[in-house]
């Protein structure tokens, strides 16, 4: 059995010496016994004495966190302060939370995973998962936190089936069997599965988290089991929303854009959508303190202002952002570095953990069949990438900083092989020409190539149009596949429209960051390898067939996608050497099929920080998952000189 009493235990830790090594300089934050005074935070000083808020001991669990700062890359600071914050949308609230990352277990800044609002977890076989609360944590609004909350998710949220018509949700099945759910007692419970559930825990430290509790004592309110008026209302008006559909509106806890759900978040988002300014105050009862006593989080509001994604970099370069990498790029680095001294803030470069900062998808589940025919024979995919010359793109974009590579696994992951950066990705013209002609495809008389219909060979690379990166990336790609006889075309659009030109096979070839986690280790799950999930866009039709257990969407009928899918499931019941096996096939899988086509890794994130704004490591991973962004590196304990704090 491995027990996770506190943050210093950590469950599947990262086994290569030089990566933890390069990690630990970035510092850390270690935990200790709570302080025996306790601060009350400025801000609350006024409700406390009116008694609207009880005083701070009571707000705090019986055993809070208490993070105690190394003294070089972070210090105890002091409470107050307004941080501004840019969103290039108004959906772009729910960062509070990705940010925030209060999670039942987390990652910290070694990539290890432990215990935060949980106060232990015992984890026996890998399948046996029986949690601690902690006695006196509350919500936001001085509700009680406790096993209820996880009772009223898995039967009246996970096992009902108006509200979850697909029956419990695939995320908590292992090998399609739900686990068995206890609650012992008002601060214990137990997730039970028949076979080891490895993805558990990560999943619940992710980013975009598996919420496994919810606010019972407010939801109940909007559920016909505890209020039959919910129906009544339904009944009285056929026209209204059903009672299901008003409970998954009030019940968004990642989209974060519903002030009345309480949150166990940091800081709570007091703005409904529709917005364009987003405010956030402090949570009067989040669970971590100081090692001087002082709760947790030290900045008492966030803003978050709507502006365009284009129109971030600019304005962030005028200071308009007290922290800011969210829509800016490698190529905004220049003109940020010019507008530090004037405007008062300092611009970081972070790593970045992608398997490729770029990557272009070719949809095996195109609906037209002569581009679904021509995408799934591996010399067309081979020949695509092989056209990139990744060294102009690295030269023109990126100052040679960055690396060309497939889209795979960073040196720094203990799974890293050579050949899965390099192989198919040198460019070759010759070889890619001599491909191209063995498929097939003729040169017509402008030098463009024909499909077999007679069709120009023209690729229309659909964008989210977020990104003027990806548009001059596109730019380079498009001189020299034009070489090899292929025409480029981009065609921008909204995000959510061009997932669903993906998912229903209109989108022929479209571009995105690649593999979230490039730095796995053989316990990290492959499921990014594997057609898992309808939002992969290189086989959304394969990946929603598994998610529905094949009641949508298409079987896979490529062997290698077939094999990759088999391997998936391997992984799960294999023991260490096992799994690092089926690691290695996979990626050679993906090297060899180029399934994806990676173009560019190693990218930093410049990172816009206040000069006011204290304990922003200045190195650090900006990465989605694992990481959360800057959740990973607590935000809650960022603070402000004394300037901007008054």
């Amino acid at each position: 059995m491995t027990k996770l009493p506190g943050w210093p235990l950590r469950f599947s830790p990262l086994r290569r010496a030089s990566l933890a090594a390069a990690l630990l300089l970035l510092g850390h934050a270690a935990w200790a016994q709570a302080p025996a005074t306790l601060v009350e935070t400025p801000m609350l000083r006024e409700d406390v004495s009116a008694k609207k808020l009880p005083p701070v001991k009571q707000r705090l669990p019986d055993t809070p966190l208490v993070v105690t700062m190394d003294g070089k890359t972070a210090e105890p600071g002091q409470h107050g302060g307004t941080l501004n914050m840019l969103i290039g949308r108004a959906r772009d609230v729910r960062m509070l939370v990705v940010y925030g990352y209060a999670r039942l277990v987390g990652y910290d800044r070694n990539l290890q995973i432990a215990p935060d609002i949980l106060e232990s977890i015992d984890v026996a076989e890998d399948r046996i998962f029986t949690m601690k609360l902690r006695k006196g944590h509350k919500w936001s609004d001085g509700q009680p936190f406790t096993s209820d909350d996880f009772r009223y998710y898995w039967e009246d949220v996970a096992n009902d089936k108006d509200l979850t018509p697909a029956g419990t949700p695939a995320e908590l099945l292992v090998d399609g069997a739900p686990p068995k759910v206890e609650f012992p007692d008002k601060f214990t419970v137990r997730y039970t599965w028949p076979k080891a559930n490895p993805d558990f825990l990560p999943r619940m430290a992710g980013p975009s988290p598996l919420f496994i509790f919810r606010p019972a004592h407010y939801l109940k309110q909007f559920h016909k089991k505890y209020n039959p008026k919910v129906l009544e209302a339904e009944k009285s008006d056929p026209g209204k929303r059903s009672w299901a559909a008003m409970h998954n509106r009030e019940d968004n806890m990642y989209q974060f854009d519903n002030p009345r759900l309480p949150t166990l978040q940091p800081w709570i988002n007091t703005t409904k959508p529709p917005a364009d300014r987003f405010v956030a105050v402090r949570n009067p009862f989040f669970h971590r303190v100081d090692s001087n006593g002082r709760q947790l989080p030290y900045i008492d509001r966030i803003v978050m202002p709507v502006a365009d994604g284009k129109l971030i970099p600019a304005k962030a370069g005028a200071g308009e952002s007290d922290l800011q990498a969210r829509d800016i790029q490698f190529n905004n680095y220049t003109f940020l570095k010019k507008g530090e001294k004037t405007n008062n803030y300092r611009t970081l470069l972070w790593r970045t953990g992608q398997g490729s900062h770029f990557a272009l998808y070719p949809n095996l589940n195109a609906s037209d069949p002569v581009w679904r025919a021509l995408f799934r024979d591996v010399r067309f995919r081979r020949a695509l990438s092989m056209a990139i010359d990744r060294t102009q793109i690295n030269q023109v974009l990126y100052f040679g900083l960055a690396s060309e590579s497939n889209n795979t696994v960073v040196p720094e992951s203990p799974l890293y092989r050579k050949p899965y950066q390099t192989q198919w990705a040198q460019h070759d013209r010759k070889a890619a020409d001599r491909l191209l002609d063995e498929i097939g495809l003729k040169r017509g008389p402008d030098g463009v190539r024909r499909l077999s219909d007679g069709r120009p060979l023209e690729i229309i690379v659909e964008t989210a149009g977020e990104s003027t990166e990806q548009t001059d990336v596109l730019e380079l790609i498009r001189e020299s596949w034009k070489e090899n006889g292929i025409k480029l075309f981009t065609k921008p659009s909204q995000r959510d429209l061009l997932r669903n030109r993906v998912y229903s096979g209109e989108a022929l070839m479209t571009v995105w960051g690649g593999f979230e986690n490039g730095l796995p280790n053989a316990d990290t799950s492959p499921d990014e390898l594997a057609p898992t999930s309808q939002v992969h866009l290189q086989w959304p039709k394969f990946g929603q067939h598994y998610e529905t257990k094949g009641k949508a969407g298409e079987a896979p009928d490529i062997p290698e996608v077939i094999e990759l899918l088999k391997l998936g499931d391997s992984w799960r019941t294999a023991d260490k050497a096992g799994r690092e096996k089926i690691w290695h096939r996979m990626l050679t899988l993906h090297a060899e099929q180029q399934f994806t086509i990676g173009v560019i890794n190693n990218v930093q994130q410049p990172v816009v920080v206040s000069n006011a704004l204290k304990n922003v490591p200045e190195k650090g991973l900006y990465n989605w998952e694992p990481g959360s962004f800057f959740g990973m590196y607590r935000p809650e304990t960022f603070w402000f000189t004394d300037a901007r704090r008054n």
